[in-house]
């Protein structure tokens, strides 16, 4: 009967293996050097990843200047739909930004009411004459023999602002009613506050029937029409001033 001692079992079960021990410290030098590369490799990753980065960064600029563009645009809008026309609108006199029969008859119809002592009407054709302005708007021609100037130099909205400041202030007066288009009113009181900065204007606004500015995100050519606006405003808003091409004219009905 063989027997197998202690040792010969041992290495029946576990035959001959070669175990390789390692310095402590070359262990933790290995370490060192796989985190370093490690480093390198997220620190190359890294400048490869920049222009990325930046393209990223660069979308994320042009899409919150996008949001706030169009959000603005919406407020402009919001903001003109909702004009009301004050209930009693008195001033020492009358600016009226010529763009449409409507304004000019309003006009008219507020200085013979009393509101105001006299009208400028802004923007005329050098052509037009006074008598033409008063058949189309069926008004008294003895309130245009007193009361109303005609200004036929202004070529832009800046330019009836320039109109209605020399009036003003040859005449004195420290209040204006303005009558224009509601869609047009921000920007003409831009321009009205750059050229007159001291005078109190009070807006009176002109909403079409058929322009639905109510619902103008149900129609196409009102929104278009608001867009344009929006965007007039938005240059006029960063503009420092238009030079006058010719000194302002104003002239009386009788021509003078």
């Amino acid at each position: 009967m063989s027997t197998i001692n202690e040792t010969g079992a041992a290495s029946a079960i576990l035959p001959d293996m070669k175990i390789r021990t390692v310095p402590i410290g070359a262990s933790r030098e290995g370490a060192s050097y796989r985190r370093g590369s490690a480093a390198s490799a997220r620190r190359r990753r890294g400048k490869r990843s920049l222009p990325a980065r930046l393209a990223l960064a660069l979308v994320g600029v042009v899409g919150l200047a996008l949001t706030l563009f169009l959000g603005g645009f919406v407020v402009f809008a919001v903001s003109v739909s909702v004009l009301e026309t004050p209930p009693r609108p008195d001033a020492d006199a009358i600016v009226a930004l010529t763009g449409g029969r409507d304004r000019v008859a309003e006009a008219i119809d507020l200085l013979a009411a009393g509101h105001a002592r006299r009208l400028l009407i802004s923007g005329v054709h050098p052509q037009t004459r006074a008598v033409d302005i008063q058949k189309m708007t069926e008004a008294d021609r003895h309130v245009f023999a007193c009361c109303v100037d005609l200004g036929r130099t202004a070529l832009s909205t800046a330019g009836n602002a320039a109109e209605a400041a020399d009036w003003a202030r040859a005449h004195g007066f420290s209040s204006l009613i303005v009558v224009t288009s509601a869609y047009h009113m921000p920007r003409s009181l831009l321009e009205l506050d750059r050229a007159l900065p001291r005078v109190r204007k009070v807006p009176y606004a002109i909403s079409r029937p058929d322009l639905n500015l109510e619902t103008w995100f149900l129609h196409p050519a009102t929104a278009k029409l608001l867009f344009g606006e929006y965007l007039k405003y938005i240059v006029a808003r960063f503009a420092h001033g238009i030079p006058q091409a010719a000194p302002t004219v104003v002239a009386g009905v009788s021509g003078r």
